[in-house]
């Protein structure tokens, strides 16, 4: 196996294993005191079960549509972001494989909660007053870090031919 896809799996596998602690340590702590403020005002830890995709997205939906769409959904970003990563790894920077593997771990994280869970477990609840974000985890994190780092060097860093 050539170092980048080792760094891609390294990666990836960091943040599946972070993301499953964190929410198994949430709902240990969180499902007897419900929230623990970390900056009043601010940001607390509260355990929220989602059923839906992103911020809720499809949480009203059937659950068999549910289903579908969002096991369906990660699986095909996951396996994708995968075989892209591996496919392309000679040719994508550094910085182009650790956010795959952001974003294939965070995809994978959220996937287990999804199957053998029913939902995915969050715990990171930013707000101010009564407006909150909605509650999201480390694969969340993950993913959006993941997109984030893809975009800004596709757009500014990567060399045109």
């Amino acid at each position: 196996m050539d170092k980048k896809f080792t760094v891609f799996l390294a990666t990836a596998v960091s943040v599946i294993f972070l993301d499953l602690f964190t929410k198994e340590l949430a709902v240990r702590f969180l499902s007897e005191t419900g929230k623990v403020s970390v900056i009043p005002g601010f940001f607390d830890l509260t355990l929220v079960w989602n059923r839906g995709a992103a911020f809720g997205i499809l949480a009203e939906a059937p659950e068999y549509i549910r289903k579908l769409v969002l096991i369906g959904a990660s699986s095909i970003a996951a396996v994708v972001t995968v075989v892209y990563a591996f496919v392309k790894r000679n040719s994508l920077s550094y910085w182009e494989i650790v956010s795959l593997s952001l974003i294939a771990g965070g995809a994978v994280g959220n996937l287990y909660d999804r199957i053998f869970i029913g939902a995915v477990r969050d715990f990171f609840d930013f707000y101010i007053k009564n407006h909150h974000w909605p509650a999201f985890n480390v694969a969340d994190s993950a993913i959006s870090v993941g997109i984030f780092m893809f975009v800004v060097y596709e757009l500014f860093f990567k060399k045109k031919k």
